[in-house]
């Protein structure tokens, strides 16, 4: 710690306390572990990179309309896309306990089977089953991506995890922009046809099968394998045992317990409001997010791929989403009073962008929206994983996160079932936006009442907490001036 150096650093100046180096004193044995998962943690970041060039991803929903497949809109919105919805419902939980309980590797390698799996239908399928089957390999990717930001975590002490998070994510989202920075480039400037772009994403998602397998395997994780002498865990307490890695603890239903006690958790008003903003918030995002390309062919359905843009658009949003992001670390306010407001603001400016892009004919103006819808999402989510996530040991933490990511999972189906599925009311992509912009107005009404509801509580906590007024405030208005002159007297 950087403390502990600097008085290190003084004290061996001043000759005090005659320390030696603790770097230069270190055991052999314990520096090649330093450098070993340095190491692991250099290769896991730069494997989180490349499993992220997929330069086709940007340009499916073209590319499923245009002369390669041939696909009509109405199949593409109300029979392929809804399947990734449910499957992606329906694999969720399993992954998740397979993740810590398989210790993240094999996880990892059933993500980039199911990648090669999504572009080689994409390359060779002309069915509709073929690509519904194709959605249902996108929703195992989705749902494994909890194998990766986990992995990093067995490999590191807890002191480092902070650390070891940002440079994950920088890796992924660095991975993503330079994804849509060079599919739009191979689009725009080489003239490259959507069939080529895909052939060169299976390449890479190959390659990213290699680096899959070069990956080890961690000894721990974070629930089901823990190790000898380990110190106790939440669920250690929970289950009386003290941490020595056996299973009698889960034989008693701990993960029972443990969702007990989320529920009395979710009693304290910032893990509620802020789980609430992540159910239903994070399920409107993702049905913009999964229908937003239809849209853009809606409205500039061009016939010339040079023209289309959409991968340079995901490189704005997620370069922007990231500044956002880290814009979010540096916001100092207090939260128990403003929470409800900023979120209200957010999702009202959010719903004044679906209006936007639902009603524009301009391809552009609808691109500005949706990178800064993403944007403002990407603002709010840090925000949410810090207010969850700081009354919660790291057990309780993940518990929440996949409680509340399965909750939107599930509203996500609802509305998917009833607004875009043919089976439902079957709408086009407009009718949809101009739900999702009715969804994101109704949840803006709620915060922002709410906002209003907390301002009159604590004014009145204020009004209630100022000490009375004295029955003569002339006579103490008169005093105090006396009383200073007296004190500057003794002063003097």
């Amino acid at each position: 710690m950087v403390p502990g150096i600097t008085l290190s650093s003084r004290c061996r100046a001043g000759g005090a306390m005659p320390e030696k180096d603790d770097d230069a004193k270190k055991p052999a044995s314990e520096t090649v572990l330093d450098q070993r998962w340095k190491l692991q943690v250099f290769y896991l970041c730069f494997y989180g990179f490349m499993t992220q060039i997929r330069p086709g991803e940007s340009f499916i929903t073209p590319y499923l309309l245009g002369a390669d497949k041939n696909f009509t809109q109405a199949e593409v919105t109300n029979v392929i896309t809804p399947v990734m919805t449910y499957s992606y419902m329906a694999v969720l939980v399993p992954i998740f306990l397979l993740t810590d309980y398989l210790r993240y590797k094999p996880v990892l390698v059933l993500q980039s089977l199911s990648h090669i799996s999504i572009w080689l239908l994409l390359v060779l399928g002309t069915s509709v089953l073929a690509m519904q089957l194709m959605e249902f390999f996108y929703s195992v990717t989705m749902a494994a991506r909890i194998a990766y930001s986990s992995y990093i975590f067995s490999l590191v002490t807890p002191s480092r995890y902070q650390r070891m998070a940002s440079y994950s994510r920088s890796a992924v989202l660095l991975g993503v922009f330079t994804s849509s920075v060079l599919g739009q480039l191979c689009v725009t400037l080489g003239g490259v046809s959507f069939l080529t772009l895909n052939y060169v994403s299976l390449g890479f998602v190959s390659f990213g099968l290699i680096l899959t397998l070069f990956l080890d395997r961690p000894q721990r994780s974070l629930f089901f394998n823990r190790p000898e002498g380990a110190a106790p865990t939440e669920l250690d307490k929970m289950a009386g045992g003290d941490g020595s890695g056996g299973t009698r603890g889960w034989r008693e239903a701990v993960l029972c317990r443990m969702l007990r006690e989320v529920g009395a958790l979710a009693e304290q008003p910032q893990l509620q409001l802020w789980s609430l903003w992540w159910v239903f918030n994070s399920a409107g995002y993702y049905l913009m997010l999964y229908y937003v390309q239809i849209l853009w062919n809606e409205i500039y359905p061009t016939t010339d791929n040079r023209r289309v843009y959409n991968g340079g658009v995901d490189a704005a949003s997620t370069l922007l989403g990231a500044g956002a992001s880290l814009a979010a670390g540096y916001v100092k306010i207090r939260w128990r009073l403003w929470s409800e407001l900023v979120i209200g603001v957010v999702t009202a400016f959010q719903a004044g962008l679906l209006l936007l892009m639902n009603t524009t004919s301009n391809i552009w103006l609808c691109y500005a929206a949706y990178v800064l819808f993403r944007s403002s999402y990407q603002f709010l989510v840090p925000l949410a994983i810090f207010q969850i996530a700081t009354s919660l040991s790291k057990e309780l933490c993940a518990l929440v996160f996949g409680v509340n990511t399965f909750f939107a999972t599930v509203l996500k189906t609802i509305i998917t079932i009833i607004v875009a599925d043919k089976r439902g009311l079957g709408l086009s992509v407009h009718p949809q936006f101009y739900v999702y912009f009715g969804y994101f107005t109704l949840l803006a009404v709620v915060y922002l009442v709410a906002a209003i509801c907390v301002g009159i509580q604590h004014s009145r906590h204020k009004q209630l907490a100022e000490p009375a007024l004295p029955k003569e405030p002339c006579q103490l208005v008169t005093e105090v001036p006396a009383q200073e002159k007296s004190l500057k007297a003794g002063a003097m």
